[in-house]
């Protein structure tokens, strides 16, 4: 019996070839009794990387609300009805202990976000001291993810110590102006351009389920691959309500699954985190979504819960898979 054409992928994505748009579309569009077939293949091309060790990431919100941006599916944009905390940027022992709450929750990677367009000199300021503690007594890996920024604020998180910086592309070019329209594509772009320029690994991924079609889903994962993003956060919408996208349901666990294992063909080395919305739309299925990914966050989201830290590292045993132990 020759191989079958999942298999035949997963040697392509292990050769570093790109797939076509053809081949990422049957990926999606797969049929749902080939699912475990796929998600093989995917954990392939996986192992072949990243073994079974999982990453865990835990977010801090250091700002909430008072966003000036209209992003569609944000609970803390200008546009959002939606009942949130607004605080702004929390002070330097607040994102310190933070710090040590993600080492308790066996986190590698600890996230400092911020709402905004972008910080102000004085959230930098109070970032950047918060980190050099961090680094001094933790010696934690960072992410930074404070919105637009310009190459000097990138070299000065770079100079405190911050590992890598976050800003997703969110969606498709062509799919963008219908989900924000007070900054462009580019200008995301640009972002991740100018923490690549001062030496930040650039962490840039997506949202599923916002209306784009499966070619946009496809187009995505090239883009994050020719933007060689090391670590790509998938999320999937988790329509809040209040914001411009509530009531928006278009996901199953299955096409969450083939999402993944979509991602993981078109960009075999790069660390593929299952994040926001994993809980309400993977459900039940949640531990298959390790095969092709390898990371997820643990704990809460920004302005929604997450599956409890004891539960994920269950999951993580109980596939026999391992947590990985990182070191800045």
């Amino acid at each position: 019996m020759g191989k079958s054409r999942w298999e035949t992928l997963a040697d392509r994505a292990l050769a570093g070839e790109r797939l076509s748009m053809e081949e990422g579309l049957s990926v999606l569009d797969a049929p749902d009794d080939e699912l475990l077939p796929l998600l093989q293949a995917a954990f392939r091309v996986r192992k072949a990387y990243f073994g079974k060790k999982v990453k865990l990431n835990m977010i801090i919100n250091a700002k909430s609300g008072l966003c000036p941006e209209d992003c569609g599916y944000c609970s803390q944009s200008i546009v959002s009805q939606a009942p949130v905390e607004k605080y702004t940027l929390l002070k330097k022992d607040v994102l310190v202990a933070g710090a040590r709450e993600a080492l308790s929750r066996k986190a590698g990677t600890y996230c400092i976000v911020a709402s905004g367009r972008g910080p102000t000199e004085k959230e930098l300021d109070e970032v950047v001291e918060a980190v050099k503690v961090i680094k001094e007594e933790l010696n934690m890996k960072i992410c930074a993810c404070l919105g637009i920024l310009t190459e000097s604020q990138a070299k000065r998180l770079k100079e405190a110590g911050v590992d890598r910086y976050n800003h997703n592309l969110n969606t498709s070019r062509e799919h963008y102006g219908r989900i924000t329209t007070t900054h462009t594509y580019d200008d995301r772009v640009q972002t991740v351009e100018a923490a690549k320029k001062a030496g930040l690994s650039p962490c840039s991924g997506c949202i599923i389920g916002m209306g784009e079609t499966r070619e946009q889903v496809v187009e995505m994962a090239y883009e994050l691959r020719n933007l060689d993003a090391d670590s790509i956060p998938v999320n999937f919408l988790n329509a809040i309500p209040g914001t411009p996208l509530e009531g928006l349901k278009e996901l199953n666990p299955r096409y969450c699954l083939k999402v993944l294992a979509l991602f993981r063909f078109v960009c075999p080395t790069k660390e593929i985190r299952v994040s926001g919305g994993r809980e309400v739309n993977l459900r039940q299925l949640q531990p298959l979504a390790l095969y092709p990914a390898n990371s997820i966050f643990v704990g809460d989201y920004l302005t929604t819960e997450g599956q409890a830290s004891s539960l994920d590292h269950q999951m993580i045993r109980d596939l026999g898979f391992e947590i990985e132990v990182e070191t800045a």
